[in-house]
């Protein structure tokens, strides 16, 4: 019976563990333009703040090195490789857009620091469609209060006479 107790509580740690990993890469990716701010839904590059989270990511990795099972190491090598990747290339593209010298600002918008890609193309609209709603159910009514019997004696507290 313990082994099956290890096993899921083992079970639950990587996937926690994989949970965090992911958090912290979606973080990173949000500051390296890959998915949009879900506040303000536009795409903005901060490259400080990308560096920090693969930098955390990197020190996880390494500082859990022959700790960690086959999924949770395929997982945060997986990680740190593609976001390593994913910000040089950002980076690159940043360096080749301030060659004037300027100091990076410290965020950028990606529409302007990547190339343009086409629109996608937008959808005829739909006709409306008319949908039959049901009624809600009415409400439980509330149960009756029950009436004290009559062989019930009543208690009283008596604090001294």
């Amino acid at each position: 019976m313990a082994e099956v107790q290890t096993h899921t509580q083992a079970g639950e740690i990587t996937q926690v563990f994989i949970e965090f990993v992911m958090q912290q890469a979606q973080n990173a990716a949000l500051f390296l333009g890959q998915i949009p701010d879900p506040r303000r839904g536009q795409v903005e590059v901060n490259l400080p703040l990308a560096k920090m989270f693969i930098d955390q990511l990197a020190v996880i990795r390494q500082r859990t090195a022959g700790n960690l099972n086959g999924d949770e190491k395929k997982v945060i090598d997986s990680a740190v490789g593609e976001l390593q990747l994913a910000y040089a290339e950002v980076a690159q593209l940043e360096r080749a857009r301030n060659v004037g010298g300027e100091a990076p600002p410290a965020l950028l918008p990606v529409a302007e620091s990547l190339p343009a890609k086409p629109a996608p193309p937008v959808p005829e609209p739909v006709a409306p469609v008319a949908v039959a709603v049901a009624p809600p159910p009415p409400p439980p009514e509330p149960p009756k209060p029950v009436e004290p019997e009559e062989s019930r004696k009543r208690f009283t507290k008596n604090y001294g006479s």
